[in-house]
């Protein structure tokens, strides 16, 4: 049976951790603090060091802050370990491609946790650019807001990059995945007022002529978790409102109840459908829908805003570089007893 080890104990390894089991593997759960408390509630074994969860596990997956990722990536490739990275991948463009290099030197694999892909209504949006319903796709907008994160460091950008990084990320990543390479691109932020409260807009111009414009908040007072689009071309539009057209799905722990993230309802959770092709891949079947490839350009983007927000000015963003010349990562992992 494959083991999965999990390291980290934070929020989101609540809901990557009940996403496995119900694939039926076993888990393992190495965490600085909260290992204990993560396996008393869903189930599982605690590894004592991070050794002693390399040792015991096929694939590791990385549920820890994000300043944290590129170390854990390389000691997971050096173990010959295949890897889930929650994204974003790393806070630099440099670190992302150390990660994805390591691995590819080590033949393991690596996929990012962009989960929004997963989303049924963000999967049926994309299913209608890619079979040519919307026509040519002209202009995309995306909001998303939600309650400050709780945990310090989510406030300290040189730790997890700030809101673009953060939390843009998604639909920065998602835009992309719609309308193709980004040529250009504009941020601006709020200053933050005295609760807090953060606000952004990211406008990207894609290689194809098409505007994408995102906007995120991190609110300090209580509000609800929401997200909405509305994406555009010649042969329709298509919208969504998560505030009246709650989600549809379980996440499998509890969530969300601060507002940082979507609530649980009923249906199968997009995490889950996510883990679930990342282990098929790993098993030998076809790859995800996000690949590490997409994992850097989605860091690139993201580091390309801050540079922007920075300068105060629009940045033009390097040509994506053909999929034949970035590391060849492999498609699946090798006999798992074997590599035991």
């Amino acid at each position: 049976m494959t083991t999965v080890g999990i390291i980290g104990a934070g929020g989101i390894s609540n809901v990557h951790i009940a996403g496995w089991f119900q694939l039926g593997v076993d888990v393992v759960v190495h965490s600085l603090e909260g290992a204990p408390e993560l396996v008393a509630r869903h189930g599982g074994q605690v590894a004592a060091s991070l050794d002693d969860l390399l040792a015991r596990c096929d694939v590791v997956d990385i549920c820890t802050p994000t300043y944290t990722h590129r170390a854990l990536v390389e000691a997971a490739a050096a173990a010959g370990r295949d890897v889930v990275c929650e994204k974003p991948f790393a806070l630099t463009v440099e670190d992302t491609e150390a990660m994805i290099a390591a691995c590819a030197a080590a033949g393991v694999g690596l996929y990012p946790a962009h989960v929004v892909r997963y989303f049924p209504e963000h999967a049926v949006v994309h299913d209608a650019v890619e079979n040519g319903t919307l026509g040519t796709l002209a202009v995309q907008r995306y909001d998303r807001q939600g309650g400050m994160p709780v945990a310090p460091w989510f406030l300290d950008e040189e730790l997890s990059g700030g809101i673009i990084m953060d939390l843009m990320i998604h639909d920065i990543d998602f835009a992309r995945w719609n309308a193709g390479p980004v040529a250009s691109l504009r941020a601006v932020r709020s200053v933050p007022d005295r609760s807090g409260t953060v606000a952004a807009q990211v406008v990207l111009t894609h290689a194809s002529g098409s505007v994408s414009s995102i906007g995120g908040v991190w609110s300090a007072r209580p509000v609800a978790f929401r997200t909405r689009f509305e994406v555009a071309g010649t042969g329709g539009v298509l919208r969504y409102d998560s505030a009246t057209n709650p989600t549809t799905w379980v996440n499998g722990a509890v969530v969300g109840a601060d507002g940082y993230a979507p609530k649980a309802a009923t249906g199968e959770s997009p995490y889950l459908t996510e883990l679930r092709e990342f282990l098929a891949a790993f098993q030998g079947g076809p790859p995800p829908r996000v690949t590490a490839a997409d994992g850097l350009q989605a860091v690139r983007l993201a580091d390309a805003a801050r540079r922007s927000l920075a300068l105060g000015e629009a940045v033009t963003v390097p040509a994506e570089l053909p999929a034949d010349a970035a590391p060849d990562l492999p498609a699946h992992l090798p006999n798992l007893e074997e590599a035991r």
